[in-house]
């Protein structure tokens, strides 16, 4: 099973509808066009895991949009969670936006693969996310604990030491993929207390022409890994005890990887156009293509999709799985594929909650 998602927005909670046009009034394209981006590198990343046992610049690619396309989603659902509190308004919005599609789609998937493997269904188990629901799961506690980081002191510092803690933690337990949610905080407070100014700063010219080197450089090192690396650090889903290694080097890992990330999203950013482009809209309805999305990337592994010929693990093919996947994550965010799942993914349920 391929450890994430990944959006960006893997996802903030579903926006209001976005026309197709592009940006509606309101709206900054800047981070609509963000958004997009960063759920297609989510969809890339999953795409390519299967091809990395064979490929080398596969795995290449995989690791280094694995080292921050889920740090840059997360903190941007950080930044959109800034007006949370624990308003009647805002509340429900998280129980529409998140903790419906969460049960709905723990459900779906269970009996998904119940259906596509021909196999008993699995046991239902809402606090144990399926594959991309804990992603869900993580907004959802970062979401209600958002009052707390706005009101307390040092909250960056804090937040980075409840991961590194988790790091060193083996009991915390699989309950809502807890390890994940503490190991990815950091990203998600430093969303919070971040400002519109913040982000021009990679708008520099500096810094647009300093991203090609960083990536490549970052590219290289994926390449040329050394084989010790143990590389299920990036998915920050156990610890270091879970994963065989001494205690000391969470925190050392730990800190690399965030400050590895740090820069990837500067360059990323620095790369998002700031205009309308014909991808803006999209950006509106990356929580479908995220939840969605991973029907397919399933169908692929469970019906060997990628062993069906021997051309798909070669340069071309790679350049093919590459171009099916962003199609992929483009259509899974359009208009028409959000009208239909909008019931379940945002369902207005007044008859819910009490009026007043």
């Amino acid at each position: 099973m391929s450890p994430t998602a990944t959006p960006a927005t893997v996802a903030p909670a579903p926006e209001p509808p976005v026309a197709a046009a592009g940006a509606p009034a309101g709206r900054d394209p800047f981070f609509d066009n963000a958004k997009y981006l960063a759920i297609v590198l989510v969809a890339l990343g999953h795409a390519w895991q299967p091809l990395t046992y064979t490929s080398h610049a596969a795995s290449a690619l995989y690791y280094t949009v694995y080292a921050f396309h889920m740090p840059a989603f997360i903190l941007i659902s950080g930044y959109f969670s800034r007006s949370f509190d624990l308003s009647p308004a805002k509340v429900k919005r998280l129980i529409t936006g998140v903790v419906v599609p969460y049960v709905v789609f723990e459900i779906a998937y269970t009996y998904f693969q119940h259906w596509a493997e021909d196999a008993p269904p699995e046991n239902i188990s809402l606090t144990n996310p399926w594959y991309l629901n804990w992603f869900l799961a993580a907004l959802f506690i970062w979401r209600l604990t958002t009052p707390i980081w706005k009101v307390i002191r040092w909250p960056i510092p804090i937040s980075f030491a409840i991961a590194l803690l988790a790091a060193v933690s083996p009991d915390v337990g699989s309950d809502f993929d807890l390890q994940r949610v503490l190991q990815f905080l950091p990203f998600f407070v430093i969303g919070l207390h971040l400002k519109r100014s913040h982000f021009d700063l990679v708008r520099r010219r500096w810094v647009r022409i300093a991203a090609v080197p960083v990536f490549a450089a970052a590219i290289a090192v994926a390449y040329w890994q050394p084989p010790q690396l143990n590389t299920e650090w990036f998915f920050h889903n156990d610890s270091a005890q879970g994963l065989h290694e001494p205690v000391w080097t969470a925190p050392v890992v730990l800190l690399a990887l965030f400050a590895c990330a740090a820069v990837l999203i500067a360059c990323f950013l620095a790369w998002v156009p700031r205009r309308t482009m014909w991808f803006t809209a999209l950006g509106g309805g990356t929580l479908y293509g995220f939840l969605l999305h991973g029907f397919l990337i399933k169908l692929s592994r469970w019906w060997e999709w990628y062993d069906a010929a021997d051309w798909i693990r070669k340069p071309v093919g790679e350049v093919v799985v590459t171009l099916l996947a962003i199609a992929m994550m483009t259509v899974l965010c359009t208009a028409p594929v959000r009208r239909v799942f909008r019931c379940v993914m945002e369902p207005r349920m007044d008859w819910a909650f009490r009026k007043g």
